[in-house]
């Protein structure tokens, strides 16, 4: 079944007090997070970030399952970096493994900071794009000040993983009529690991000549190098404002409490 861009937008369709934020204030607001987040090294200020992220997806009425299944989904992109550091981070050794591994108090600690951080920001991305159309993200970017070509590159990175993932679907396909089967042990194992690599080399392949196909059919309509596209000017509400006041509150409120040892 091939994935388009609606399918996965489904949930910026609903209606609530996060969606009709205007694109740039809910783009600043993951910044804000995003930026405290990597900033502070208190578990305790982590966990309450988290806390009013799902709060705000409460408000914003998006399924709880949608929104953590995206994030599990992509955790391990980045997850795998904080499992890690018990074993390089130099401390206190806990415990001494095979092969002269050891496991550290503070690369357990480090380990879980850089997990914390990770699940927050991850907590901020995946609220912004589940309230929040690629169209809109992308206008907001550019009337922020980011360059247009950069908006224009993401835009289309994004829009042509999907397609992408439709030719590689459409690959696979075609190696199951032919009775390929990745998994089949009865096969040779070095034989199936060359088919697997001529996938990723027709991949590729396809996708230099798609994006090829797309440069020209650019320039045939007259593309010179300006990303020009119509952005409706929407005016900032007050909610708008209230909503990043009450974001610097919060922030603000944390990190004084937590300079202050009360939490």
């Amino acid at each position: 079944m091939n994935v388009e861009l609606s399918s996965i937008e489904q949930e910026t369709w609903k209606n609530s007090i996060i969606h009709k934020l205007d694109g740039r204030i809910k783009l600043i607001l993951a910044f804000m997070i995003i930026i405290y987040s990597v900033y502070t090294t208190d578990l305790k200020v982590l966990l309450l970030l988290e806390i009013y992220l799902i709060i705000l997806l409460l408000f914003s009425k998006v399924s709880i399952s949608y929104f953590i299944k995206r994030i599990v989904v992509i955790l391990p992109f980045g997850g795998f970096i904080a499992i890690f550091q018990p074993f390089i981070k130099e401390g206190l050794v806990l415990y001494s493994l095979p092969f002269g591994l050891t496991i550290s108090y503070e690369g357990i600690l480090f380990g879980i900071l850089l997990l914390s951080r990770l699940v927050v920001c991850l907590s901020a991305i995946v609220l912004l794009s589940s309230v929040t159309p690629l169209d809109s993200i992308i206008n907001s970017m550019k009337k922020l000040g980011f360059p247009k070509i950069m908006a224009m590159i993401l835009n289309m990175t994004i829009r042509y993983l999907f397609v992408f993932f439709n030719e590689l679907e459409n690959i696979t396909k075609a190696q199951k009529s032919r009775c390929f089967n990745i998994w089949n042990k009865k096969t040779s194992y070095s034989w199936r690991l060359k088919q697997v690599a001529y996938t990723i080399m027709m991949l590729f392949l396809k996708s230099f000549e798609k994006g090829e196909t797309v440069y020209y059919s650019m320039l045939a309509r007259g593309y010179t190098g300006e990303a020009i596209s119509f952005q409706e000017e929407t005016p900032i509400m007050k909610i708008d404002y209230g909503i990043i006041a009450i974001t610097l509150i919060v922030i603000l409120s944390v990190e004084v409490i937590s300079l202050n040892g009360f939490i």
